[in-house]
């Protein structure tokens, strides 16, 4: 409803304007042709917009606050017997590894958000130290003495069986039946500051052409896992995850790294690899139906990962990467059109 002012008011204030019309100005206080000078520009006017925000493991922009607990790192089985994986559709990044027996196990990084649950939770490698960034919590079933030995001494907190939120699902059978409430855990960690960036991201446009590759297996021995370009994004072919929640790979990030010897053995008498995750070796990097030839290269255990090519730095496209640290010898890359 408009509001009308009094009669009497209204009166008074139209005398007023009137004569403010006919009485004419001071030339000594406005001088003739002047305008008044303008009127100072609001705080809204001058601030500039915040510097947007960026998802650590994706690259992606962020709004909002960063969570209060720190990445979840997630030692994951896969194999056969750990059909089906519960929890890999909400990662935000995923690196596999080589295990004993020519086999894989992978670590699954949560941050950006964190399933109800996640399994089958295994053992850690010594192999970690180099995937997982410093800050970061690991849920794991535990390890070899000789490996939380050395864990421990790389500041690697980590979280295992008889701890809050970690259990055993009776439909399973050992070892495959270890599994953790990430949503649970999460809220009793904190962060001390917020991770930084784990690959050079960038942008579709920063990407060189490359050459056409839509299909790509990574060979590790008594393992390979084999990826499809559809709909613009990757998918494992021979996933063991459940139904609709596999890992949503935009893309596929191959890593040739040299693999040592951890200096035992597993109960079945298979000797430990360890990935050497410092130093530098080729790289492929496959997106949107491509493949670019590059060179990666990390300076110590923690060190940043960086790309480049003939050309210069390289970068990675923002969105879900699965990284794949396949043997430079006794593994293999096939890729096609």
């Amino acid at each position: 409803m408009r509001h009308r002012l009094p009669t009497a008011v209204a009166a008074f204030v139209a005398a007023s304007l009137l004569l403010a019309g006919c009485g004419g100005g001071d030339d000594e206080d406005t001088p003739s042709g002047s305008s008044s000078a303008p009127a100072e520009p609001t705080a809204s006017e001058t601030t500039e917009p915040p510097e947007p925000t960026y998802w650590p493991l994706t690259g992606l922009e962020r709004t909002g606050k960063a969570p209060e607990h720190p990445v979840i790192v997630t030692k994951v089985d896969n194999t056969s017997s750990s059909a089906p994986q519960v929890g890999l559709g909400a990662a935000d990044l995923v690196v596999e590894e080589l295990v004993e027996g020519g086999y894989t196990r992978l670590a699954a990084f949560y941050y950006s958000q964190v399933p109800a649950s996640i399994g089958p939770v295994r053992s850690m490698r010594a192999s970690d130290i180099g995937i997982v960034p410093q800050g970061a919590t690991v849920v794991t079933s535990g390890a070899a003495p000789v490996t939380i030995n050395r864990i421990n001494g790389a500041g690697i907190p980590w979280i295992t069986e008889g701890d809050a939120g970690v259990y055993r699902e009776n439909t399973r059978s050992a070892p495959y039946n270890l599994f953790a409430r990430l949503g649970e855990i999460s809220k009793r960690l904190d962060a001390e500051e917020e991770p930084p960036p784990y690959l050079p991201w960038g942008t579709e446009a920063d990407l060189p052409q490359g050459a056409k590759a839509r299909t790509l297996t990574a060979d590790f021995g008594a393992h390979s896992t084999s990826w499809q370009f559809q709909d613009g994004g990757y998918v494992n072919t021979d996933s063991y995850a459940a139904a609709g929640d596999q890992f949503p790979a935009d893309s596929v990030l191959v890593l040739r790294v040299k693999v040592g010897d951890a200096g035992y053995t597993d109960p079945a008498g298979y000797p430990v690899p360890e990935t050497k995750f410092e130093g530098k070796g080729a790289a492929l990097l496959f997106h949107d139906g491509r493949v670019v030839r590059s060179t990666w290269s990390k300076d110590g255990l923690h060190g940043d990962i960086e790309l480049s090519t003939k050309a210069g730095e390289l970068t990675v496209p923002a969105g879900r990467v699965w990284v794949e640290l396949v043997p430079a010898v006794n593994g293999d890359v096939t890729f096609a059109k």
